[in-house]
């Protein structure tokens, strides 16, 4: 065989490859967001530093720890009309032992985020194979920190091709209700949720407020999940403690297809 038939035949087969991987992210995305059929969330901790603590708080995780999650969306789905009742279905994974790569820096350039998220979903292939179908499957890798005063987290991601979130979190029972938070948050992304969180990590007015309309807007009790916080002033926001305290406002519902175009500008 010639070089050139050689590099033909290469050629060949990597598009052919691209092709394959196209049309299934098309066929992922349209099966994750048609809601006509429960979707599945699966939560595979990883013990990010190889602690003894970590692994004794990973060893106590049960499905019935993320439960809300399912009860949120359940509670929300039923605000807008949604006909599936239980729109997602979380259960524990296995834990895993091999770290994934590590995302670029909040800043980077799109090639460096682009490099990172293949990188992340062959990962992901080689770690958790798809002995079932991804179509209706977020995978969520939770990588657990021991939780010290002072201690914050770096930025978490939920990839909105592939259906997986990479999600960084503290190995306490005092924090579960807000690694719940980020977990749902994270998810949301992967079905093609956007952050409603400005540079500065404060809620956008009106989009990322629970509840836009209120006289004082900084009257919020709730957050709305993709901004994440409950803003107090224009310039001060809180930390919601659970899923209880949290909404997914109209413009996450248009962006995740829970309601249509028509019935979000008649809202």
């Amino acid at each position: 065989m010639t070089q050139s038939k050689f590099k033909t035949i290469r050629v060949f087969i990597l598009m052919a490859i691209l092709a394959f991987v196209a049309l299934y992210t098309y066929e992922q995305k349209r099966a994750s967001t048609s809601w006509y059929k429960t979707l599945e969330i699966v939560v595979y901790p990883i013990n990010v530093e190889g602690s003894p603590v970590i692994d004794k708080y990973i060893r106590s995780l049960k499905d019935k720890d993320f439960t809300i999650i399912d009860k949120f969306m359940a509670k929300q789905a039923d605000k807008y009309k949604l006909i599936l009742s239980k729109p997602t279905k979380t259960r524990l994974g296995k834990q895993i032992q091999i770290l994934p790569p590590t995302p670029p820096e909040p800043g980077s350039g799109i090639f460096s985020i682009i490099t990172w998220s293949m990188k992340f979903r062959y990962w992901a292939w080689k770690n958790t194979p798809d002995d079932e179908s991804n179509l209706r499957r977020a995978r969520m890798f939770v990588l657990y920190h021991e939780a010290i005063d002072g201690k914050r987290l770096a930025h978490s991601y939920g990839l909105n091709k592939g259906l997986l979130g990479y999600v960084n979190a503290f190995a306490s029972r005092d924090q579960q209700g807000q690694n719940n938070i980020v977990i749902a948050h994270e998810f949301l992304h992967t079905v093609g949720a956007s952050d409603k969180y400005g540079p500065n990590g404060e809620p956008i007015f009106p989009i990322g407020f629970a509840s836009p309309d209120l006289a004082n807007p900084y009257a919020q009790k709730k957050a709305e999940i993709m901004a994440g916080r409950i803003p107090v002033s224009s310039t001060e926001s809180k930390m919601p403690r659970s899923l209880n305290s949290c909404v997914i406002g109209k413009e996450t519902a248009l962006e995740i297809n829970w309601l249509k175009l028509d019935q979000y500008q008649s809202m």
